[in-house]
């Protein structure tokens, strides 16, 4: 097997160059990265993770979640784990109930068992304020990936997605198609990016000078089931909406099954909007009109800060600056699932 003084010698550079560059050190003129990386790349070298643990360095990060949707999950994995293979990180997947008093404990007993250098928190967990606190005051390392259209607070890296202007987006498209009764079905309540949709729904029907109907909006969960349910009461109210906005792409599947059920025609007589462009936006039909989001790449950036925090607390470079973060905002997808309101109400 090749060895880090073996990529040194090809890429014509020392050894703590080729260590630097491992290790994600910014500092590394562009020229000498990529010769490194070139000479990795030919030799096919693999970090030596149980070297860099006898000096202390961390060998892995952790991936922690509380979240039943296994596609967004699966994505979220997939991004990390391609950051982690960039930089010569094992990952430790550690799923967990964020409703745990003793979270924080949990979570120290996991990186000392495993050597975990730092943590990727998703919500419900990233907006935990009482485990960040703790974080915080630990000085553990953890990268949050949080709704909202700016960083939080300084306490960590994150990335953030802005939910509100692509909530904002797809009902403005409701209402442009003609729709005046939209209904909003929410998402669990405690997670952050459920009142963050729905803050982008009620700025769109302020912008067309819209007064909210408060028994359109309808709470629930993140869940088929949760959107077949909510979607059947809706059916039942004698002024029905034309439209349907769910909080996520599971919700508007099931949306779109109490439909078929009750026999009304989408869109022809309700349109449906999800939210996130999973895997049931595509496998529905129509297909659903939604907001796209990159898991995957949102969660190799969020992984990519993460180590770049503990490199940089291990060699003791890290400055007094303000964390670094990174912004996402989803883009509207329109799909056969959204068309112009029907000339009457649904009778």
């Amino acid at each position: 097997m090749a060895t880090i003084k073996d990529v040194a010698k090809l890429a014509g550079v020392s050894f703590k160059t080729v260590s630097r560059v491992i290790n994600g050190v910014s500092t590394v003129d562009a020229d000498l990265h990529d010769r490194v990386q070139a000479a990795i790349k030919e030799l096919d070298y693999q970090p030596n993770l149980s070297a860099r643990h006898l000096r202390g360095r961390p060998t892995s990060i952790a991936f922690i979640y509380d979240n039943p949707n296994s596609h967004y999950i699966i994505e979220l994995q997939k991004g990390i784990l391609e950051a982690c293979r960039e930089r010569g990180y094992e990952l430790v997947i550690h799923p967990c109930d964020n409703a745990n008093a003793d979270i924080y404990e949990e979570l120290m007993r996991l990186a000392r068992r495993v050597n975990v250098g730092g943590l990727i928190l998703t919500p419900p967990l990233s907006e935990h304020e009482t485990l960040i606190d703790a974080l915080t005051a630990d000085k553990t390392p953890f990268v949050r990936i949080i709704s909202g259209s700016e960083p939080p607070d300084r306490r960590s890296p994150c990335v953030y997605i802005d939910d509100r202007h692509a909530a904002h987006e797809i009902t403005r498209h409701l209402i442009e198609n003609g729709h005046r009764r939209i209904a909003f079905l929410g998402g669990d309540a405690e997670h952050r990016s459920s009142a963050e949709r729905l803050a982008g729904y009620r700025s769109a029907l302020e912008a067309k000078g819209m007064e909210l109907d408060t028994e359109l909006v309808v709470d629930g969960q993140y869940s088929f089931q949760s959107g077949i349910d909510r979607t059947e009461r809706l059916l039942e109210m004698q002024d029905r909406p034309t439209a349907i906005f769910a909080c996520n792409d599971e919700i508007a599947a099931g949306t779109l099954f109490a439909a078929r059920v009750a026999g009304v025609e989408v869109p022809g007589e309700l349109s449906i909007a999800g939210f996130e462009d999973s895997p049931f936006s595509r496998q529905t039909w129509p297909n659903m009109t939604t907001a796209r989001q990159s898991n995957i790449e949102l969660a190799a950036t969020a992984a990519r800060l993460l180590i770049d925090a503990v490199n940089a607390r291990h060699d003791k470079t890290t400055d007094s600056g303000e964390p670094a973060s990174f912004g996402v905002r989803p883009t509207l997808i329109v799909r056969g699932s959204t068309g112009p309101a029907a000339k009457s109400p649904i009778q």
